[in-house]
């Protein structure tokens, strides 16, 4: 009963439109002083939340991908890909996911992989013929590639909330990271050769491909810098993404991109994400403390094993609760409210948190798809100028993808387990 009126408290405070890290926080400390608890411990915890060294990596990937955000490295990316596949059936379908995908290895982000992509993807594809839902749906799921493909932010915070190694879970993101950009690949061709109105572009010319492959070179390199430093032991994420901002800065200073105006913009945006980011942790490490005093995953873990003894049925009632609770939550608050009540039946079970971490964030990726709360949608929304059923009927058929692909993985973990255990 306890474990009800807490979560029932927190769900008619999102209701009721209170901001995620102050519900988290304010109902926190209430069943803190409620326990009673000195509440002296209150800011213990918001400064031991904010007290990693591999939080840093936050700031400093948020950071190095608006700066390239505001030094158009999107349209070079674009432009480099379509030089090569443009041609092919559906080819700006295939250079629009395959320009997520590389974008998505520098910014660790799918807001701001779908900002930067869609900016030069949609006029480009409308302008062919295109069907606008198509358009806008491929984008919105393009864009959560960011999220899965390394570096990914989320990964990161599910790192320190389990303790689990991010480097492993990095590793682990490649291969359905690419996996998925695959099949949305195949779905575009498919689509695109059974709805034949779109204008097919002529093949570029070997220098048109020579120039825009120079042009989109940097930002590739830099991808593989931070990747590489992160895997050969050079570096940690943290100096890994403050590494990739110097490198961002000098790519778009040298290429007369970026300005001292462009660069309060980045910086701006940055730290209101950041920020953003930083409360919802504090306010998340405050409600989790004070859960755990009551119990709270001890008991769900309890109740979920006592009744469920088979990995695939814990597995299959995780994912519909977090296809509920993503129709509510973003991202990030879904990783942080609901990682630390599952996790001690997770480890009951035996089940890998590598795998589970990507497991995870397959599905937060669905929910950045799914109305009422998907943050995909409402970033293709802005940027297209189009209405959120437009974007929604073009990214459902890209939701099922990624569910069959969650369910996927369960049947086949080596999907995930491979790369981090055998390199």
């Amino acid at each position: 009963m306890t474990a009800f009126l807490i979560l029932a408290a927190l769900l008619l405070l999102l209701v009721l439109r209170v901001p995620v890290a102050f519900a988290l926080g304010s109902l926190g400390v209430f069943l803190l002083w409620y326990f009673p608890l000195p509440l002296n411990a209150v800011p213990q915890r918001l400064y031991g939340s904010m007290d990693s060294f591999e939080l840093l990596a936050v700031p400093m990937f948020l950071l190095m991908s608006n700066v390239l955000l505001k030094g158009g490295v999107g349209k070079d990316l674009f432009a480099a890909v379509q030089s090569w596949v443009g041609h092919w059936p559906g080819g700006l379908g295939v250079a629009t996911i395959l320009s997520c995908g590389l974008f998505s290895a520098v910014s660790g982000s799918s807001v701001a992989t779908a900002a930067t992509i869609a900016t030069v993807a949609i006029p480009e594809m409308t302008s062919r013929g295109y069907e606008r839902p198509f358009v806008l749906g491929m984008l919105a799921a393009g864009g959560t590639l960011g999220i899965l493909i390394p570096p990914s932010i989320p990964l990161i915070l599910y790192g320190i909330v389990t303790e689990s190694s991010i480097p492993k879970l990095f590793l682990a993101g490649i291969g359905p990271g690419l996996f998925l950009a695959s099949v949305f690949i195949v779905y575009g061709m498919l689509y695109s050769r059974f709805n034949s109105n779109y204008e097919r572009i002529e093949k570029a010319s070997w220098v048109e491909r020579k120039r825009a492959t120079f042009m989109a070179l940097p930002t590739v390199l830099l991808a593989g810098s931070i990747i590489g430093s992160i895997y050969m032991g050079i570096a940690t994420p943290s100096e890994s993404a403050g590494i990739g901002f110097v490198m961002a800065l000098l790519i778009t200073f040298v290429m007369g991109r970026m300005n001292w105006e462009k660069m309060k913009e980045a910086t701006y945006k940055s730290m209101k994400t950041t920020t953003m980011v930083f409360l919802i942790i504090a306010g998340a490490k405050v409600f989790s403390y004070a859960i755990t005093l009551y119990r709270l995953p001890q008991d769900i873990s309890t109740l979920l094993t006592t009744n469920i003894s088979e990995p695939g049925l814990f597995i299959l009632a995780v994912g519909l609760v977090l296809l509920i609770v993503g129709f509510f939550l973003e991202s990030l608050s879904m990783l942080l409210i609901m990682v630390p009540v599952l996790f001690p039946a997770l480890v009951g079970m035996s089940i890998d948190p590598i795998w589970f971490g990507i497991f995870f964030v397959v599905l937060i990726e669905t929910a950045l798809i799914t109305p009422p709360v998907g943050m995909n949608l409402f970033i293709i929304q802005a940027v297209g100028g189009a209405k959120l059923s437009e974007v929604a009927k073009g990214a459902w058929p890209f939701a099922l993808m990624m569910l069959a692909t969650a369910a996927l993985l369960y049947f086949w973990q080596g999907l995930a387990l491979y790369i981090p255990y055998n390199t």
